[in-house]
């Protein structure tokens, strides 16, 4: 009859949760500061964290009400009841609290209980203010009296992927109780493991409760670590209670899975254990060797830690929980000062619902509501003080702010502090102390001290192997129709040949590991597969990797990751040509027509330009008209092999002349050397000229069968898909080049240069012309975050480094086909584009200095223009003097006679004005 009344006691609570609550109909009120103060403590007495929080809250209980400054005539008075980890314990006793007009609860210890209660606190508005509840989804907003007093495994779980990820560790595995506090502290860890590009592999839950409540023990837990043994991650983070917990060390001890290549992570579950029951644990330390544990950082709890052997009498260590627990009640205790310094009353009201409910029997109305409950809840989340467990104070979050963990490594018959992690700093031989005092931010370098791992190293392990469950790796090898030099298979097997191949099992034998695998062929052996299509099921998880001639490009490495390349590769363009005779006319072919109408052109520029700046002072630059045209066609055209004979006299005249001399010299200089080539060297010319011209053109395209260049050149490149030809073997990529695009085949073939390399050793007819117009390489793909492709991309940079690949690339490769004579395609002719900034120059200065001449030439007919009578027919005369001064000749001793009769005239004047002044 008992049970069925508490059951009816639940549901009612849970039938009346998120109903707006009125005013009961008494209230009794309590004076402003009342004489004493209550305050409620839920947690589980006998378990490790309940031992120590026992002692250190009934420790701070007595530290407040001796210490006159906090509640200032008040005593505080406590009330603990014990849960036994039990949420249905947890709730009865929550609700006892409510009868005793309890301002405050002080825990749960256990995440669950916390769930529950906290239903009871937001409705009777208690704040309840956990030390050790340290799920992450024990969220403010769903729980708004809900204070977590201690760090939230939110920043457990980050420091952990810090720590995993600071080792290079890629996958690890859970090990967890199927609880509130073990699954939501791992799905914390896995949220901040993808962050950092890493994962949980495997996820093993175990069931709360003891062994005999649940009859799950030794041989359950054992069937778990032969499961994870047989796995490839060798990293495995421990999220358990200590009993649970110390159990798995046995059991994996006896396994042997605490030896050389594990590593294990326990949360702080662990050094909570060491810290309260170290010298009673001394029998379990062998089972734990070099296990690495986190322990939250409390720098100022030294003196406490030594005062708590004499209160426990030496029994039971501090732990940092228990610090948690001391520091909850001087915030319950600064609250409440505050809480009455602003006018604050305690005074409780009853739920008319609860009377009002029919349930009676159930006594449910002598619970009553804490009407300042709220004022109190805003005073406890403004507490700013120094507390044992450091600075005392919650962010917006309303989680305390500086979280930080020291990183143990257990070692002989106790541990040291390999490190620490902070959440401003990361992780760090210093303590966050000192690395606040040195103002260093989270971009230093992130380091720890040696750890010993378990087997006694100090290397650290690779943290996986390959699973040791009898499967092998299934390695996709594509069957190729043609190139069977780089990959191939045996016929009547799956074993497989080529260059490709060799070198896989080169660099796999150079591993410090052994490689279980099995090549798996790809393709309907008729075709060349499709490469992209086998990234994706590797992808997918239907290969464990695949070797081959896998080119390694943007949109594959989105979806798996390859291996350092192995093989040089690229697209390159490769079409017929014909040998070009020299022939008659071949001196003509250094210059592309538009060159050679530039240069002639110029040639007539220049000479016409230096005529009409010497024609008027230099008699070599006069004469009949007929003379002075050959006189123009013959110096500009002597100074092509620098022989006029003509001399020039104006400054502006040689000046052209000498910027002209300067073009000559480069034309001349770059045309010898074209001409050479052309003449010593076999020319082979093409049509096609590389992927521009391609570009340019609507000839057909020619691509091998399962190539990326298909998408290449529609996506990249911008060419129709309508003019791509696929093609299979050598024969094909031959026949369709002699045919030509306008006869069904095509115009040219786009391919990756080690194929190309290969066709063109016995194809003598087709070249590649143009240059590379992509860079890439081959190499081996596996699945995202695979540890393998990082350990053959070493082996592969020793392969290259101590020659053996190229002595596989030689075995394979080299072919002796057509013979290499001094030919070359034939190179773009010289264009005017080579020569545009000469001619530039050559013209402003031939504009510059006619510019110059006819200023000089305008000057002086205007001079001669104002001198001369006005009369009819002035326009024409002007012209006729116009011309007559161009083309009239310029005595170079007229200047010399102008000085002359200048200064004579000078003189005359001088001579003047001294005779007027002789006179007066």
């Amino acid at each position: 009859m008992m049970s069925v009344l508490v059951w009816n006691l639940v549901v009612t609570l849970l039938l009346n949760l998120g109903v707006f609550l009125t005013n009961g109909l008494t209230s009794h009120n309590a004076s402003t500061r009342p004489a004493v103060v209550n305050i409620g403590a839920i947690f589980t007495f006998d378990s490790t964290i309940g031992r120590v929080a026992k002692v250190a809250i009934e420790e701070a209980v007595k530290d407040v009400n001796a210490n006159s400054t906090v509640l200032r005539g008040s005593e505080l008075r406590i009330e603990m009841r014990s849960s036994n980890c039990s949420g249905f314990l947890g709730m009865v006793g929550a609700l006892q609290f409510m009868e005793s007009d309890t301002v405050a609860i002080v825990g749960p210890q256990s995440s669950v209980v916390a769930h529950i209660i906290s239903h009871v606190a937001n409705e009777l508005q208690v704040p309840l203010l956990s030390f050790a509840a340290t799920d992450p989804t024990l969220s403010n907003l769903q729980f708004p009296y809900f204070i977590r007093s201690t760090q939230s495994d939110l920043h457990q779980m980050t420091a952990v992927s810090e720590i995993i990820d600071y080792y290079t560790w890629r996958e690890v595995i859970a090990i967890y109780i199927d609880d509130d506090y073990g699954r939501n502290g791992v799905l914390a860890l896995d949220d901040a493991l993808a962050a950092r590009r890493c994962r949980i592999s495997y996820k093993a839950g175990i069931p709360p409760g003891s062994e005999s409540e649940l009859g799950y023990g030794r041989s359950e837990i054992m069937d778990i670590l032969v499961k994870i043994a047989l796995m490839e991650s060798r990293v495995i983070v421990l999220h358990v209670y200590p009993d649970i917990g110390f159990l798995i060390f046995s059991v994996a001890r006896y396994l042997g899975m605490m030896e050389d290549g594990y590593v294990w992570i326990a949360t702080d579950w662990l050094s909570s254990a060491l810290d309260s029951n170290f010298p009673n644990l001394s029998d379990k330390m062998d089972d734990m060797q070099g296990v690495l544990a986190l322990r939250q950082h409390t720098p100022g709890s030294k003196s406490f830690t030594e005062n708590f052997k004499k209160l426990s009498g030496g029994s039971f260590g501090l732990n940092s929980y228990g610090l948690y627990a001391y520091d909850s009640v001087w915030i319950i205790a600064h609250a409440l000062d505050a809480f009455f310094d602003q006018g604050g009353v305690i005074s409780f009201s009853n739920d008319s619902r609860l009377s009002n409910a029919g349930i009676a029997d159930l006594h449910l109305d002598a619970m009553s509501i804490f009407n300042g409950g709220k004022l109190l809840l805003d005073n406890i989340l403004n507490s700013d003080f120094i507390g044992l467990t450091g600075h005392i104070k919650f962010d917006s979050d309303r989680s305390l702010v500086n979280p930080a963990y020291d990183i143990l490594n257990i070692i002989g018959t106790g541990f040291r502090t390999v490190g620490y992690w902070s959440n401003s700093s990361g992780l760090s031989t210093l303590t966050p102390e000192n690395l606040d005092s040195k103002k260093v931010n989270g971009s230093h370098n992130q380091e720890l001290h040696s750890v010993i791992w378990p087997g006694e190293i100090v290397t650290k392990p690779r943290g996986w192997v390959f699973p040791n469950n009898g499967k092998l790796l299934k390695i996709a090898v594509p069957i190729r129709v043609s190139y069977k030099e780089f990959v191939s298979q045996l016929p009547g097997s799956n074993s497989s040949k080529g260059f490709c191949i060799d070198v896989f099992v080169s660099a796999v034998n150079l591993l410090p590991y052994a490689v279980p695998y099995q090549f798996v062929p790809f393709g309907n052996g008729k075709e060349n597969p499709s490469y992209t299509e086998l990234v994706r099921l590797i992808a997918a998880g239907v290969f464990d990797g695949a070797v081959g001639d896998i080119a390694i490009v943007t949109n594959r490495t989105r979806i798996v990751d390859f291996t350092q390349p192995y093989a040089a590769s690229g697209l390159v363009v490769v079409a017929p040509f014909k040998k070009m005779n020299t022939g008659a006319w071949a001196f003509l072919r250094p210059f592309s027509p538009t060159l050679w109408a530039v240069t002639a052109f110029f040639f007539l520029v220049v000479g016409t330009v230096v005529w009409i700046l010497e024609h008027r002072i230099n008699d070599e630059f006069r004469g009949t008209p007929k003379r002075q045209i050959i006189t123009i066609l013959w110096f500009s055209l002597s100074t092509l092999f620098f022989a006029h004979r003509e001399n020039t006299a104006s400054t502006l005249g040689r000046i052209v002349l000498l910027i002209w001399l300067f073009v000559v010299l480069i034309i001349n200089s770059s045309y010898t050397a074209s001409l050479t080539s052309i003449l010593t060297v076999q020319q082979l010319s093409s049509p096609i000229k590389g992927i521009d011209t391609l570009k340019k053109t609507n000839d057909r395209i020619g691509y091998q069968v399962g190539s990326f260049a298909e998408r290449y050149l529609v996506d990249e490149i911008g060419i129709s898909e309508s003019r791509l030809v696929p093609l299979g073997t050598p024969d094909a990529y031959a026949d369709a080049l002699l045919k030509g695009s306008d006869k069904g085949g095509v115009a040219a073939i786009v391919d990756e240069r080690p194929y190309v390399e290969l066709f063109l050793s016995n194809q003598c007819k087709f070249r590649v012309v143009g240059r590379e117009f992509t860079k890439s390489g081959w190499g081996f793909a596996f699945p995202r975050d695979s540890p393998l492709a990082v350990d053959l991309s070493t082996a592969i940079l020793t392969l290259s480094e101590n020659g053996d690949l190229q002595r596989i690339h030689d075995k394979w490769l080299i072919r002796s086909g057509c013979s290499t004579d001094n030919s070359e395609l034939e190179s773009d002719r010289l264009h005017l584009k080579s020569f545009w900034g000469l001619f530039l120059i050559c013209g402003i200065a031939c504009f510059v200095a006619l510019f110059i001449y006819f200023c000089q030439v305008f000057r002086r007919f205007r001079n001669i223009a104002r001198a001369a009578p006005d009369s009819g027919g002035a326009g024409s005369r002007r012209l006729q003097t116009l011309l007559s001064l161009i083309d009239e000749k310029k005595d170079p001793r007229d200047k010399k006679r102008q000085k002359v009769e200048r200064s004579i005239s000078n003189e005359s004047r001088d001579c003047e004005i001294g005779q007027d002044s002789e006179r007066r």
